[in-house]
């Protein structure tokens, strides 16, 4: 499985038995999981969202959205919950608004499963962490 590292952005390749395992980027020696959200931006988004082989769940969010700031602790729960199985990124729609224009986001927060570059679903709104995980469900590999 190809993997993009959450602090240099490169791409490791980590057989699929071994990503419980603690895995490190080969290139910069950083653990491959962190349980933490990264900070998705025009630079690292691509290496996430279209050449890594793990889902990418991708919460849109602002600043001086209420939701968004109420959805932030659930969000970062389930990073800390689910990976390996996923990978978990935060995209700041006023800091990154061509991005957020490519994917039409016109209510926030809005949460997205990414695969090979590929919207897999798509969720606006807040969701109590009971119903995130089970939204999440239908997308785990």
């Amino acid at each position: 499985m190809i993997l993009a590292c959450p602090q240099c952005h490169g791409l490791s390749r980590v057989p699929d038995d071994r990503l419980s395992d603690a895995p490190s980027c080969g290139r910069c020696k950083s653990p491959l999981f962190t349980g933490e959200p990264i900070e998705l931006t025009a630079a690292n988004f691509e290496a996430h969202a279209a050449k890594a082989d793990l889902p990418l769940v991708v919460d849109f969010w602002a600043g001086w959205c209420g939701p968004c700031q109420s959805f932030a602790p659930v969000f970062s729960a389930a990073a800390a919950e689910l990976e390996p199985g996923f990978r978990f990124g935060k995209l700041d729609t006023e800091n990154q608004q061509a991005l957020a224009a490519r994917f039409a986001i016109r209510s926030i927060p809005t949460v997205m499963v990414i695969k090979g570059g590929k919207i897999l679903g798509q969720q606006a709104g807040a969701m109590p962490k009971q119903a995130f995980a089970q939204w999440l469900k239908q997308f785990s590999p």
